[in-house]
């Protein structure tokens, strides 16, 4: 197929091409493997300043996306990929195989620099979504910045810098630029952009910017840092948000109230506990959804109201294909006991739903939010359970609402009024102001021919 870019993806790839420290940041839709592979293209062949590439993404972004999106344009047909995945023996043989691109899944970036034997000499990495980086005490962020001076390209993606607040942004670009504008340490980070905010004595819990924090820290990336939205460059299909309240009896509510409170309690012969707040929170978030884990991973079931109001939305589509995201084991096993339901795991799976042949499917968030084109299939997608993840979030809304959608997308969101589902959903809200703050702020600056 003949690659013919828009102009917000040739403007990317110019932008990819003079910066060798590149923050691109690209709504779901708008074509960021093509923009990469392009731009690699010129950099390998034409511009001779890249030899040796080494791509970094979610496992199945890795396996099929970037393999597939290869083969789909002619002017790549030059360059050679080798895919890491797979056993140790399988990414061995694959490293070994001479390519000018080596795609791996992020959960084995450790292994190849401090496991596999191999001497890590590629001049030019690309971090197809960043935000997985986000964590400085993750061991694939150690990994990673053990090489990071050997590479000379640096090249970053996501649709979500900052999905869980300002904070993430220190450890991206100090894999970025090695500290440069943002500081070395987190710990002067903290004391330049932000307060203590929740805290106990003398551990705190949480911080918050300072006043102009934001734009401060927006002004120091500025020089690396693009963004691009989907809605300003893309005939974008309506998208609404419809929330579905169901309440819990008040025997229900009761015992959610006494483990909210107690931090305890028992239920037949079971007792529930929890250990910390953390705890608590991922409990309280279960019954919200109907049912609750024990400290012997035996799910006790509280109340049936979100699978009824599941039954009323699925009814209410009228025979039209509805995608469910739960995040729970025990959401799963109470949904397939009321429905006949399929998972979104595989190829297959993919291709049967796009068809239209699945009437009722179910999606992990953790496990297919990047990667999947699920908007060929339907335009329902309803939260059964709620994650506090922006990015996976947004990521998984972003599977049906995305260009090539035909129709208008409505995400259900069904929320146990009197619980923590309402916070959550609170929080979501919360994250995508300051994200948005933070895309707007290193916006593109380019007009789009009509």
């Amino acid at each position: 197929m003949i690659y013919s870019p828009h102009d917000f993806q040739r403007y990317a790839i110019d932008y990819i091409l003079e910066h060798p420290i590149a923050a691109v940041f690209l709504d779901m839709g708008l074509g960021k493997t093509s923009i990469t592979l392009t731009a690699l293209e010129q950099l390998l062949f034409d511009r001779f300043e890249a030899h040796r590439v080494l791509i970094i993404a979610p496992l199945r972004v890795a396996r099929d996306t970037w393999p597939d999106e290869l083969k789909k344009w002619d002017h790549l047909r030059q360059i050679q990929m080798s895919v890491v995945v797979g056993s140790a023996e399988e990414r061995m043989a694959a490293l070994k195989q001479e390519a000018d691109l080596y795609v791996i899944n992020r959960e084995n970036v450790k292994w190849l620099i401090e496991e596999s034997g191999q001497r890590f000499d590629f001049d030019t990495v690309v971090i197809d979504e960043l935000s997985s980086f986000k964590s400085y005490q993750a061991k694939r962020f150690r990994a990673l910045m053990k090489v990071r001076p050997r590479v000379r390209r640096v090249i970053a993606l996501t649709g979500t810098p900052s999905s869980n607040g300002l904070m993430d942004l220190w450890a991206e670009f100090r894999l970025l630029d090695m500290g440069q504008r943002l500081g070395r340490y987190i710990g002067d980070y903290r004391t330049r952009y932000f307060t203590p905010d929740k805290r106990n004595g003398m551990q705190v819990f949480s911080y918050r910017p300072l006043p102009g924090a934001d734009k401060a820290i927006y002004d120091r990336i500025g020089d690396i840092t693009i963004s691009m939205r989907s809605t300003d460059h893309l005939k974008m299909p309506p998208l609404m948000f419809n929330t579905v309240r169901v309440s819990m009896t008040p025997a229900e509510q009761d015992v959610y109230d006494q483990l909210r409170q107690d931090m305890v309690v028992t239920l037949g012969d079971r007792e529930i506990d929890a250990v910390n707040a953390a705890a608590l929170t991922g409990k309280l978030l279960q019954m919200a959804n109907g049912a609750v884990y024990d400290d012997d991973d035996v799910a006790t079931h509280i109340h049936d109201h979100k699978l009824e109001a599941l039954e009323d939305l699925v009814e209410a589509a009228n025979g039209k294909p509805v995608l469910v995201a739960y995040w729970f084991k025990h959401d799963l096993d109470r949904i397939r006991m009321h429905f006949t339901v399929r998972e979104i795991k595989s190829s297959r799976d993919i291709a049967d739903w796009n068809a239209g042949k699945i009437p009722v499917a179910v999606i992990h968030p953790a496990s297919a939010g990047h990667g999947l084109n699920l908007q060929a299939g339907g335009c329902t997608l309803v939260w059964f359970g709620l994650t506090w993840s922006l990015e996976l979030y947004q990521q998984t809304n972003a599977r049906l609402w995305r260009q090539g959608q035909t129709n208008t997308v409505v995400i259900h969101h069904i929320i146990t009024g009197g619980t923590i589902d309402e916070s959550v959903l609170q929080a979501l809200r919360q994250k995508e102001k300051v994200q948005n703050s933070l895309i707007n702020a290193v916006k593109a600056q380019l007009e789009v021919k009509g």
